[in-house]
């Protein structure tokens, strides 16, 4: 009752920024694939970004400037960009004292004011600068964050602290720059949040109504609508 409570509290000040007009690009962020070495091996990634200035084009895959290493589970169009919260860097700062948290410390290409996944329903339109973005889903981090931030627990911890970020795939390409107004334009009809479907991967299905309305959510990737289908099947 507390979860739902909570869900229901951050839809309502999600709202209200909205009528407010409070929702904004913090930072635009890019990088391109570099070599590290973690654990003894050599890796490929494309997590470290920084912010760019000027307006940058968003392309059907990705910003300009910006690439992902492995696209088996990176990139692609159900995530095209990835915004995270800048309200979370409190939080991370007061977890972590001792980690540099710079914008774009997540990977994130759009550290955002305003938008967050409490608020955030699966397949809802925004325009942010002359672009046109979707939201497609939360972020399941893989090892690759425990190399920007030079240790592996923060995979864990990142998945515990309930602030996934959002995934958008882009509708229509256009240009982004920071300090650019982030608008709903277009919300999606019987959706879940990012957040509920955060938790609902998190907790490994025990809700058989969001089971049933996660599978059925056309605006979901395939792969998570199997997962939860899946999961759904093996229901009592």
């Amino acid at each position: 009752m507390r979860a739902l409570k909570d869900r229901v509290a951050g839809r309502v000040r999600g709202e209200i920024m909205r009528q407010q007009g409070a929702m904004r690009v913090i930072s635009v962020n890019t990088g391109l694939p570099r070599r590290v070495d973690w654990q003894g091996k050599a890796v490929l990634t494309g997590i470290f970004k920084e912010p760019v200035a000027g307006r940058i084009p968003v392309r059907r895959h990705n910003l300009d400037g910006d690439r992902q290493a492995d696209l088996t589970v990176h990139g692609g169009r159900d995530k095209a960009v990835y915004a995270y919260p800048s309200e979370h860097y409190p939080y991370w700062r007061a977890e972590l004292p001792e980690v540099a948290l710079p914008w774009a410390q997540f990977g994130e290409n759009l550290t955002t004011e305003g938008l967050l996944e409490d608020a955030a329903g699966i397949g809802d339109r925004y325009r942010v600068g002359t672009a046109e973005l979707v939201v497609t889903q939360p972020r399941f981090p893989c090892y690759k964050l425990g190399i920007r931030f030079g240790r592996p627990d923060i995979l864990r911890r990142f998945l515990r602290s309930g602030r996934p970020g959002i995934y958008f795939s882009v509708a229509q390409e256009g240009e982004i720059e920071a300090g650019d107004p982030i608008v709903l334009i277009e919300r999606a009809g019987h959706s879940l949040s990012v957040a509920e479907i955060a938790l609902l991967y998190a907790r490994g299905g025990d809700d058989r109504d969001l089971l049933e309305r996660a599978a059925a959510l056309e605006s979901l990737p395939e792969t998570l609508r199997d997962h939860f289908g899946e999961l759904l099947a093996h229901q009592p």
